[in-house]
């Protein structure tokens, strides 16, 4: 099974929640593949709208029956999740 990657960019905060969103949408939409990785390794300068953003990978995976990974979180993205109570719906992988 092949998985199609995705990469965060390095600055995900409100100004640029809604593009970013959408175009991980569209890539996740596009993609032949069952399975999605989404890599956030680059991710360093971000807000809560990071959170919103990774949400709807996940609900466009699940609507599409896409499985959907995560990987390489910054630690205080995990910090952020937990706060928000939202770090069981984001689970990296390892």
């Amino acid at each position: 099974m092949s998985t199609a990657l995705l990469v965060l960019p390095s600055d995900l905060r409100h100004s640029n929640a809604a593009a970013c969103l959408a175009q991980l949408q569209s890539q996740i939409r596009s993609s032949p593949d069952t399975e999605v990785e989404i890599q956030a390794g680059s991710l360093s300068e971000f807000d809560s709208s990071a959170l919103a953003v990774l949400l709807g990978c996940r609900r466009e995976a699940e609507s599409l029956s896409k499985s959907l990974k995560f990987k390489q979180f910054p630690a205080k993205l995990r910090e952020l999740a937990m706060l928000y109570g939202v770090s069981e719906l984001l689970v990296e992988s390892a």
